[in-house]
This record gives C-alpha cells, structure tokens and sequence, in this order.
C-alpha cells in the first residue's frame, strides 16, 4: 500500500467502500476470510479520490471504469505519482480492480 500514490474508488455505496477499508486493515478478516497470514492494512485516506468520486461528480452509466482510468492517469501526472489502483464495483456482485504505472517512471 505504501508504495500506492493514488487510489480511485468507484463508491457506488459509501458505506461498502468504508467497510472494505476497514476489512482490509483487520488481521481476524483477512486470516478467517481471505486465507492470508495477515492484514493487507490501511489505505490512506489522503491518496483516496482527492478530485471527487462517484457519489460527488456523478458516473455516467457504462463509462465509470473509463472515468477512473482517466481520473487516475490525470492525477498521477499532476501529483508526479507512478502507481494508482483503481477499484469498482458492478451489478450482480461483480468487482474490478487494476494497478496502473506512470508511462515513463
């Protein structure tokens, strides 16, 4: 996590967003639920959608993966940052996730 410099959470539900902050950061989830040693730990709510997220700016159904691709690529360039993490959610239970790096950091 440390070396995450933006994270851009697509929180269609604010309330799933904080309860998965909170989930990543307990060693009882991640060891009885996910079968790891540990916790992965705590976001940093400072890196965490700066701009706005989808509840504040809106979106647009279909293209909520291209605003985070978008928003994320802006933000590295202007914070001079290399890696983002881009999280979704969708219907029926689905999720998406995607690590992104700086084109020539």
């Amino acid at each position: 996590l440390k070396d995450i410099d933006v994270f851009e959470i697509h929180e269609a539900f604010a309330g799933q967003v904080l309860a998965n902050i909170k989930a990543m950061d307990s060693d009882y989830f991640c060891t009885e639920n996910m079968k790891r040693s540990g916790k992965f730990g705590r976001v940093p709510l400072e890196k965490l959608n700066l701009w706005g997220g989808s509840l504040s700016i809106g979106h647009p159904f279909g293209a909520t993966g291209v605003r985070l691709a978008i928003h994320s690529a802006h933000r590295l360039k202007e914070e001079k940052g290399q890696y983002a993490v881009i999280a979704a959610c969708a219907a029926g239970g689905h999720g998406v996730g995607m690590l992104v790096e700086a084109y020539g950091k």
